[in-house]
């Protein structure tokens, strides 16, 4: 896999004054988290500590417990003699995602008590994915679909729940950040997820919870299907 750096290591020097005085080695995670979800370090890149270091202000110290943080939330992995690597996912590994996908989206409907249901948020993350379709922001459209899945287990109403979800999602987008055509996998959902969502307004919890079942089932066919079988690591 190649990939340029230089812009993804310019917008970290930019991200130095979101640390201020009080820099932690969770801040510092946090913003390395964010730009590993938008792509900015894509899976397989090996995170230079000096530059790193370098572009945040902060010590080898701090980067390295930030590294450890991330590496349990098995976004980062560490390889001996060679460095701490953005993580490629297994196919195992994205079947394992979506069976803990199937466990907490369809067991938060399946709870659901008598209707009316709030379902705003997932309401406003298929709006969002729609417009975002709509304008060719494939990218854009993506990031709606994880919120549109993290309101769905939202429902549950459990803040433990919705951490889960948090890392599980977020160990999915670095399947999507390798999949050449993002088009090709999120435009047949869009009409799904408003499917789903008009279940739930309608009251139907038992219904939607169906529709979810096999959206869950076929998303995660489609993606091993389309998924490279071997992915490289580069240095940045």
């Amino acid at each position: 896999m190649t990939a340029d750096p230089s812009a993804a290591l310019s917008a970290l020097a930019a991200d130095r004054g979101l640390l201020g005085r009080t820099s932690t080695a969770e801040r510092v995670a946090a913003i390395l988290r964010e730009r590993i979800a938008q792509g900015s370090f894509p899976p397989g890149i090996r995170l230079s500590e000096e530059r790193i270091c370098t572009a945040l202000g902060v010590s080898r110290n701090t980067l390295r417990e930030a590294f450890r943080l991330l590496t349990h939330e098995r976004l980062l992995v560490h390889r001996l003699n060679r460095g701490t690597f953005v993580r490629v996912l297994s196919d195992t590994d994205i079947e394992d995602i979506y069976r803990v996908r199937h466990l907490i989206e369809c067991a938060a409907v399946r709870g659901l008590g008598a209707p009316p249901y709030d379902v705003s948020e997932v309401r406003a993350a298929v709006s969002a994915g729609e417009r975002a379709a709509a304008e060719g922001r494939w990218q854009e459209c993506s990031t709606a679909n994880i919120r549109f899945h993290q309101a769905l287990a939202g429902l549950a109403g459990s803040a433990r729940t919705d951490e889960m979800m948090r890392g599980v999602l977020a160990e999915l987008r670095l399947a999507f950040h390798i999949m050449g055509d993002l088009r090709r996998f999120h435009d047949p959902y869009l009409t799904r997820n408003q499917e789903i969502v008009r279940a739930l307004e309608a009251g139907d919890a038992a219904g939607a919870e169906h529709l979810l079942d096999t959206y869950l089932a076929d998303s995660l066919r489609q993606l091993l299907d389309a998924y490279p079988q071997e992915a490289t690591d580069a240095d940045t």
